[in-house]
Order: C-alpha cells, then sequence, then structure tokens
C-alpha cells in the first residue's frame, strides 16, 4: 500500500471551477488524489490543510528544545515540540506527499513555511557533521519519497527557461529544504494566468490537469 501526504496551503477555502473565489492549488491537489485512488482505492491518504488552520511559528522556545538533545529536555520542551513531531510523523509514514500551494508574491503562503520550519528540525530529519564536505546529513533517506508540487500564479512564464523563471521562489523555497531531508525527486505542475482569466487561463487549467493525471499514472507504474 502506498501513502499519500496531502497538503493544500491555500488561504481560499475553495475549489476553482466549482466554488466562486475557490483555490486553482486545491483543485489540482484534489484533482490528483481523486485519480490516484480511482485507480488505487485502498492507499492510505493523510491529509493536513495547512491553509485552513497554519501550523506553528517557530519561536525562541522551540529553537531552545529541538536543540537540547532529546534525553535532555525539561518536559516543556516535549510539549513545545509535539506539532512539529506530528508533522514529521506524516512525512515518515508517506511515499508521496502531494503540496497544493499558491505562489504569493513569488514565494510560497506563510503557513508552508511554517510548516517547512516545524519538520526541517536536527536531529530528527536532518543532522549535521562538520567532518565532511557536505554537513548536512539527510535523516528521511532511508526510503524514496517523492513530492509533488501543485501550485498556480497569478501570471505565466515561471518554469524553466521562461522570461520570468528567476522571480520562481516558490519552487527553490520547497525543493531545498525538502532536499535536505532526503527527499530529492520533484514533480510540479502550475496553473498559470490566473489574473488573465478568459482563454489563457482555460488552457493553462486544462493542461495542468491533464499534465496531473499523466503524473499520477507514471509514479503509480514507478511504485
Amino acid at each position: 500500500m502506498t501513502t499519500l501526504l496531502h497538503i493544500d496551503a491555500s488561504a481560499r477555502p475553495g475549489l476553482s471551477g466549482t466554488h466562486a473565489h475557490g483555490s486553482h492549488s486545491r483543485r489540482l491537489s484534489q484533482h490528483f488524489v481523486s485519480t490516484w485512488r480511482a485507480a488505487r482505492p485502498d492507499d492510505e491518504v493523510i491529509y493536513r490543510d495547512i491553509g485552513a488552520t497554519p501550523p506553528s511559528h517557530v519561536t525562541g522556545e522551540w529553537i531552545a528544545s529541538g536543540y537540547t538533545p532529546a534525553a535532555e529536555r525539561e518536559p516543556w520542551m516535549h510539549a513545545v515540540l509535539v506539532e512539529s513531531d506530528t508533522l514529521i510523523a506524516e512525512i515518515r509514514r508517506a511515499d508521496v506527499l502531494v503540496i497544493g500551494v499558491p505562489m504569493y508574491n513569488f514565494g510560497m503562503p506563510a503557513p508552508l513555511k511554517s510548516w517547512i520550519d516545524n519538520v526541517v528540525r536536527i536531529g530528527a530529519t536532518f543532522d549535521f557533521d562538520r567532518s565532511r564536505e557536505n554537513p548536512y546529513v539527510p535523516l528521511l533517506a532511508e526510503r524514496h519519497r517523492r513530492t509533488v508540487l501543485l501550485s498556480s500564479c497569478g501570471s505565466s512564464g515561471y518554469g524553466p527557461g521562461g522570461f520570468q523563471a528567476g522571480m520562481d521562489l516558490l519552487t527553490p523555497g520547497v525543493a531545498t529544504p525538502l532536499a535536505l531531508l532526503g527527499l530529492t525527486e520533484m514533480h510540479s505542475v502550475a496553473i498559470e494566468h490566473a489574473e488573465d482569466h478568459g482563454d489563457l487561463l482555460d488552457r493553462s487549467i486544462a493542461a495542468a490537469l491533464a499534465r496531473v493525471e499523466a503524473l499520477v499514472g507514471e509514479l503509480q507504474a514507478a511504485a
């Protein structure tokens, strides 16, 4: 059985094409999961809506707790890290991470950044070894996990080779910290032209939905 961790980060609660002011990224992530389950109904899906319920921000207490060895933590430190423990446990269970996220001001929404800050934790998901040329040691590389980034943006040209590719802070902002943990395989599908509306948006949505369906087939074949 394959386990999917489905994360939605949009502030918009509905789905585009179904609800007024609905989210394009939620539409893509929902389409991915429903297409996956249509072929593999027994696979497990863990769902976390961080757009509706954002993870806590990292605080000074969190940092003190995270950098204290587990055996030396005081009870309050363990309590501070409970949410982080839960989010990390979900990644450990997952084989495929499905992240639906809109581009806000060229980057990610604050809830996704908080989620990343909670799961990138020394001694839990990565270590640091100064004796190595690359001192970062991934702790979630014990088995292969795949990440699917399903995004939306108001304009276009953010993909590789696009005229605005250098302004995409979302994709590397997700890919880089996840690679630190050992999740190095990422697939991206995006809806563009959200602010253009009309035919440009309609064609982008249709192409993205079709690409999602093809990607599901590719990943299920690989699994």
